[in-house]
């Protein structure tokens, strides 16, 4: 029994090897040597290891397709009688080609219009600093004018007003009897001097 177990488990080897150059790279294969475990789309050397999984026509003829091996898809397709398969799958890799150059020139346009946009809004935020400094230097401009016009305005500041004397009633007499005379109802001005700046000093 055990003999005849070993010899069904080589002719499967023998058979996977046999098909290994058709279906390369679509089964996957768990193998064991020297202790280590390693998974593998090839066959096990010599034989030993485990088939986990195996392809169908369908992941054949897609990794055929994928790596661009179309004339060793249609062979697979054609020995097996799959032509309707291979035509749909055909079609189904060149959509997937066409969406995947679809997207790269969606991507690739919205990429420039955000550029474009981004240098759209460096402009106008340039043209907006620009206007906002016209701006402040034309006020400061006015500011400065009006300043040396007040410059060059004569400047009068009321100076204090000082009354003559004490306050007293008018025909007042002193002790020794003598009338002083009542003050001046005018008040009097102390004459003021002109700083530096448009000020003024009394």
């Amino acid at each position: 029994m055990k003999s005849l177990t070993m010899g069904i488990r080589f002719s499967a080897a023998a058979m996977l090897l046999a098909a290994a150059p058709i279906a390369a790279g679509q089964n996957i294969y768990k193998c064991t040597q020297g202790g280590q475990v390693a998974y593998t789309d090839h066959p096990c050397p010599g034989g030993n290891g485990e088939l986990l999984h195996q392809a169908d026509d369908t992941e054949v003829i897609d990794r055929y397709l994928r790596l661009g091996q179309d004339e060793l898809a249609k062979r697979y397709a054609d020995s097996r009688h799959l032509e309707t398969l291979y035509q749909q799958r055909l079609d189904a890799r060149q959509q997937a080609l066409d969406d995947k150059a679809q997207r790269q020139a969606d991507e690739a346009y919205a990429a420039q219009q955000r550029a474009e946009d981004a240098q759209q809004q460096a402009l106008a935020d340039q043209a907006a600093e620009r206007d906002r400094l016209q701006a402040e230097n034309a006020a400061l401009r006015q500011q400065n004018d009006a300043y040396q016009d007040q410059l060059k305005q004569p400047v009068y500041n009321a100076p204090p007003v000082y009354w003559g004397a004490p306050p007293y009633r008018r025909g007042h007499r002193d002790h020794d009897g003598d009338h002083r005379p009542p003050p001046s109802d005018k008040p009097v001005f102390h004459p003021c001097k002109q700083l530096a700046g448009g000020r003024t000093q009394c």
